[in-house]
């Protein structure tokens, strides 16, 4: 069912940019993904692997959303989740993006706790409608007054 008008003014759109880690030990992509978040007004940390990342999260803020590879130079895109996880450190999201795009790897994603798994080159639509998604659910989940679909 599509919202109407009052539906939208109920449940606005969520207007906090994401914080989000990202993992990506490839220059060239980093530099994308920091052009493409900023674009679309989130705050992004930039981590080459996973002992980076794990540094960076045991020192900031709690981040929303982790974006990471999963073929890092010093582990992988899975352990960095559980490890974040373990730490309690763990963001509401995480978002796979890998060059590893088969069955087994998606499955992989999901089990480890992955809400998406994109495989590179991700087009930029559908980076930004999952982090649309993310946004919606993070802004919902932390919303002492959750929208209804009423309908």
């Amino acid at each position: 069912m599509k919202s109407s008008p009052s539906d939208d003014a109920r449940c606005p759109t969520p207007k906090r940019p994401l914080r989000i880690l990202v993992v990506e030990d490839h220059a060239d992509t980093r530099q994308s993904l920091a052009l493409f978040l900023g674009v679309l007004g989130h705050q992004a940390r930039f981590a080459q692997g996973l002992q980076e990342a794990l540094a960076l999260a045991a020192v900031e803020e709690p981040f929303d959303l982790l974006l990471s590879d999963l073929q890092l130079p010093d582990g992988d895109g899975w352990e960095l989740l559980l490890r974040l996880r373990e730490a309690n450190r763990a963001p509401a999201w995480a978002i796979a993006i890998s060059g590893w795009g088969s069955h087994q790897a998606k499955a992989r994603s999901q089990a480890a706790g992955f809400r998406a798994h994109l495989v590179k080159p991700a087009p930029p639509q559908v980076l930004a409608t999952v982090l649309r998604e993310a946004a919606e659910g993070i802004q919902t989940a932390q919303s002492p007054h959750r929208c209804e679909n009423r309908g």
